[in-house]
């Protein structure tokens, strides 16, 4: 086990320790020939970082070599920057089980540190123009790796938005289509949902986000709005309804960390979405 404490780790279910033993058991499905190569000898492995950024995915990396009787020993703190080359953490352990857990427990590394300084980076820039509101992650997520990856985005501190399709109501235009219109679209959610779950309705225009919020929305998603155009209406909106309706804006679509400061806009009226 791991001798620093993530201050993410309590997050975590169980079951994604069940996710850790299935991996290990696709890459080794019946025998491991290389780890009959090396033997039991005790050995140390050193990881080191190659390149900058933020470490992020402790959790799983300790889980791999924990079900292997390996013990880690990092020199990082999870969340913390660092610039290559540096001695990030020790595995302790038999050879054989060392090996057979490196790879899978690299690519939860790395995966999970890539997505932690890509999002750090976008936090830095959304901090040096003093954006109010808030940098959010995308649910397009790899199938079967969606907690390491919202776990990442946690990390490098942007928010992870919804989970997954349980966690908050979202309707796109083929939801919309199928009932009619955004109204019969919210009514029907707000049915099902309840008053504990919010809505949000993707919207390509001003009429159709009048629409939503006058229908009840909670978040409006102008969808693939650029520059000038997207701020105005995120601030028409906003001013056409106060005291009228409580709701958050959203903008969706190509944001990246190449253009994300194109999408800032004074005040709390956009939650940026990247992908």
């Amino acid at each position: 086990m791991s001798d620093i404490n993530s201050i993410y780790a309590h997050l975590l279910s169980p079951s994604f320790k069940q996710d850790i033993r299935n991996w290990l058991k696709e890459d080794v499905p019946s025998f491991d020939y290389g780890g009959f190569v090396v033997g039991e000898t005790q050995e140390i492995a050193i990881l080191y970082g190659k390149s900058a950024g933020v470490v992020a995915g402790v959790p799983f990396f300790d889980e791999v070599f924990n079900q292997l009787e390996c013990r880690v020993e990092w020199d990082l703190k999870e969340g913390e920057y660092f610039e290559p080359i540096k001695e990030v953490a020790r595995v302790y352990g038999k050879s054989c089980n060392i090996l057979l857990g490196e790879r899978t427990a690299l690519n939860l590394l790395a995966r999970c540190s890539g997505i932690a300084t890509r999002s750090r980076k976008c936090i830095k820039l959304k901090e040096e123009c003093d954006f109010q509101g808030v940098v959010a992650g995308t649910r397009k997520t790899t199938p079967g790796f969606r907690i390491v990856e919202k776990y990442g985005m946690l990390v490098g501190g942007a928010d992870t938005h919804r989970m997954d399709l349980s966690s908050m109501i979202m309707l796109k235009d083929n939801h919309i289509w199928s009932q009619g219109s955004i109204t019969k679209a919210v009514e029907r959610a707000k049915k099902i949902g309840g008053f504990s779950l919010k809505i949000e309705v993707e919207c390509l225009n001003e009429q159709e986000a009048d629409e939503a919020i006058g229908a009840g929305a909670d978040i409006i998603m102008l969808d693939n709005m650029k520059g000038d155009k997207l701020k105005l209406t995120a601030k028409t909106l906003k001013q056409r309804w106060a005291g009228k309706r409580t709701f958050l804006i959203e903008s969706s679509g190509g944001i990246s960390e190449e253009n994300i400061v194109e999408y800032f806009s004074p005040g709390k009226l956009l939650i940026v979405f990247v992908e």
